[in-house]
């Protein structure tokens, strides 16, 4: 189904993650006249395209989905997605290492061992310009968000909250909590695209 979504946007409810990932790459590899921003979501994307004519745009969404949905099985990367992981070095001494530790009831060692153990995939940015929700956190690592978030977490943090990973792109309040920290730059006005990271990016932690 798509949705109007304000003056000039259109949302496509996409029913998943793996879908709207399919979908963002195949609208940013032929990207629709007028188009000036897609955001992909857990299960929807977003297309903005002030001034276009919507019904021609909604058709032209309506046949890239259909071509999405027929191409074969979901899948977990989308076309066009980096064949190798991005490898994020991480030094773990993070404030709330020990927190995890004790309420996953497992040691230290054991957190970075589970939190490095892994490809997670990003499913979305969301909540600042270049914060990645990275998907396929160790389900031993779900754990919830700070009862009282702090004022002002550094950038380059790397953190857990609830199914997700993360790695704060700039200096920002955040209720996450921290496992450590990277020196790898994720967000930089001045590259193109400006985000290290995007919807489908495989990335892999290693202990620095």
């Amino acid at each position: 189904m798509i949705r109007v979504a304000g003056e000039a946007g259109l949302l496509v409810e996409t029913g998943s993650l793996a879908v709207s990932h399919r979908l963002d790459a195949a609208l940013r590899a032929s990207r629709p006249a007028g188009v000036v921003e897609i955001v992909p979501g857990p299960e929807t994307v977003l297309v903005v395209a002030p001034g276009a004519d919507q019904g021609l745009l909604r058709a032209r969404l309506d046949e890239v989905l259909g071509a999405v949905l027929e191409s074969g099985p979901e899948s977990g990367a989308p076309p066009g997605a980096e064949p190798e992981a991005v490898v994020i070095p991480v030094v773990y001494d993070g404030e709330d290492l020990d927190s995890v530790a004790e309420l996953a009831g497992i040691p230290v060692d054991e957190v970075i061992a589970r939190h490095t153990g892994r490809e997670l995939v990003v499913g979305w940015l969301g909540f600042a310009p270049g914060f990645a929700y990275l998907t396929g956190l160790d389900p031993v690592l779900h754990l919830p968000r700070l009862a009282t978030p702090r004022t002002s977490v550094p950038a380059g943090s790397v953190a857990i909250a609830g199914p997700y990973s993360a790695i704060y792109p700039t200096a920002s309040p955040g209720g996450w909590r921290l496992l450590g920290r990277t020196s790898t730059r994720i967000w930089d006005v001045d590259a193109d695209p400006p985000s290290l990271l995007r919807p489908g990016t495989r990335v892999r932690f290693e202990p620095a």
